[in-house]
């Protein structure tokens, strides 16, 4: 790779407080922020991180998201994030806006199934080629670079696959990212 590759996960957001799946667009980029644990989260975060004011934030467009990435570059004192799509949240399907104990009905289909789709949930396949399609773009056009990805839990998950070589539906055997935690990508 031609740069160095990051994961942020957003802070406790108000959807983690309140143990609520969000992840429509539509609601998701007009609501849901930080709660002050989670801005605390990200302090602490990218205090024990090396990354430096010379680093690209690259960020999803939902508001918990976009909070974190504005407050990371405030406390690296580097330029404002830049949003991108393909590091929004996973789609849910009909679980979005349901109890976030769904997560694991999803986790169970995806276990050896690269392309589940249940419950009109986008796959682990999608998720992680709109992930590969960045940082193609990313590769391309930056040379020798900190690149910080902000994005959530299940797509940074998916997206540690294309790092370490696993296959999409094995996001569940990587090791979990916390809200608020930074982890090199290799």
């Amino acid at each position: 790779m031609n740069n160095r590759y990051y994961a942020l996960r957003h802070g406790q957001s108000e959807a983690n407080e309140a143990g609520r799946i969000v992840s429509h667009p539509d609601e998701g980029t007009a609501k849901w922020g930080l709660t002050p644990l989670g801005r605390r989260q990200i302090e602490e975060g990218m205090k024990k991180s090396d990354l430096k004011e010379t680093t690209l934030i690259i960020t999803s467009d939902f508001l918990r998201a976009r909070e974190t990435a504005a407050l990371a570059a405030e406390i690296l004192g580097c330029p404002l994030p830049r949003e991108d799509v393909r590091l929004r949240e996973r789609y849910f399907g009909k679980y979005d806006g349901r109890d976030d104990s769904h997560y694991h009905r999803v986790w169970e289909h995806d276990e050896g199934n690269g392309n589940n789709r249940e419950g009109n949930v986008e796959s682990p396949e999608d998720v992680r080629a709109r992930i590969a399609l960045l940082v193609a773009e990313l590769e391309e056009n930056y040379l020798d670079r900190d690149i910080l990805l902000v994005s959530h839990g299940d797509a940074l998950q998916i997206g540690q696959t294309l790092f370490q070589g696993k296959e999409s539906h094995e996001h569940r055997s990587l090791a979990h990212l916390e809200t608020g935690e930074v982890r090199r990508l290799a």
